[in-house]
């Protein structure tokens, strides 16, 4: 048998095939105008968010977006935006998101990365917590005002987003307690349900309260920044001057009472979860993105909610699917750390009562 014969017909099949070789005919796909195909109604159901809420994050974020030139028939800036919104809205394939828009599945990869990363750019205008002590007040009043709770301006949590298997030698770091990839997605809102921080880089096996320890809010509060103002969280995280959570075992009817109105407190970020999963069903279904762009993706989620909360859009439409339940995965109870809030408030508030 003649070997190099052998090689030489191998080197002489792969020259006809690259002679032969032609280009997919270049297609310019049918791009349809949602902006004025659609009502209100029937848009909302589809983007999950208002027209008026689309263009007002589109002043924000055109100069970002927009091409360079209008040659080879360039996707404008608003079908950019609505492509990123409509994957955000079915979590599904980048493939399904690019045929919505006409435009290919590498495309729409793009397209979702570079909107992504421009909208959660507006992190500081549209996340933050109370700067002047009017706000803290004007917040601590908000909050009083659901469950007579006092010194309250924000109620904490954490929230798992599914991801895709990160790969790398630290991809097991992202496998939680439930056994599947994700981040650990820590939030303080507020009773409007608006997000006033938003904490989206921990893998899924790290504990709430170590995200908690590592954040700028938990040094701003043992600084002082909001004075003597409490956050309240659930037993995951541990007692201390600034936050407070219930008793797991109440002994008595004080702490039963206190538990009842903590736990009304900090009912807002639990809803704000279902609101802002309900708005964008990707954040439940999963993301199958590279995890900067999935980074960025939650935090434009957290965005653009608390935009369509600004423009009284609260309640987004129906959904035909039903979403997995928010999980409170890291649940046991965490040590107090030497005095705590709850002890004072127990015994110069609470038994007051």
């Amino acid at each position: 048998m003649d070997i190099f014969g052998i090689f030489y017909e191998d080197d002489d099949q792969e020259i006809i095939e690259f002679l032969n070789y032609q280009r997919r005919t270049y297609t310019i796909r049918m791009r349809v105008d949602h902006m004025t195909l659609w009502d209100d109604h029937d848009f909302r159901i589809r983007f999950r968010i208002s027209k008026v809420v689309v263009l007002q994050v589109l002043d924000h974020i055109n100069d970002q977006i927009s091409s360079l030139t209008d040659r080879n028939h360039a996707v404008t800036s608003i079908n950019k935006l609505l492509l990123a919104l409509r994957f955000y809205a079915t979590g599904n394939f980048l493939i399904t998101s690019g045929d919505f828009l006409g435009v290919s599945k590498t495309t729409a990869s793009l397209i979702v990365r570079d909107v992504s990363i421009a909208i959660a750019k507006l992190r500081p205008m549209f996340i933050q917590m109370p700067t002047t002590e009017r706000e803290i007040s004007k917040l601590q009043r908000s909050f009083y005002q659901i469950a007579r709770f006092p010194r309250t301006i924000g109620a904490i949590d954490c929230t798992h987003v599914k991801i895709q298997n990160p790969g790398g030698p630290n991809a097991e770091y992202f496998r939680n307690r439930k056994g599947y990839f994700s981040i650990n997605v820590q939030t303080i809102a507020c009773p409007n349900l608006k997000i006033m921080d938003v904490v989206a880089r921990w893998p899924g096996s790290c504990h709430d309260q170590t995200i908690f320890k590592k954040s700028q809010i938990y040094y701003n509060l043992i600084n002082g920044k909001w004075g003597n103002s409490l956050i309240v969280a659930d037993s995951g995280y541990a007692n201390s001057r600034h936050v407070v959570t219930p008793f797991l075992n109440p002994r008595n009817d004080i702490e039963e009472l206190y538990n009842e109105s903590i736990i009304r407190t900090r009912n807002p970020v639990e809803r704000s979860y279902g609101v802002l999963k309900r708005r964008f069903p990707v954040l439940s279904l999963g993301l199958r993105l590279k995890l900067e762009t999935t980074q960025a993706v939650i935090v434009a989620c957290c965005v653009l909610h608390n935009i369509a909360c600004d423009n009284n859009d609260m309640d987004p439409p129906a959904l035909d699917i039903v979403l997995p339940e928010n999980e409170n995965i890291n649940i046991e109870e965490q040590q107090p750390e030497g005095e705590n809030a709850r002890q004072q408030l127990m015994q110069e508030y609470f038994v007051h009562f």
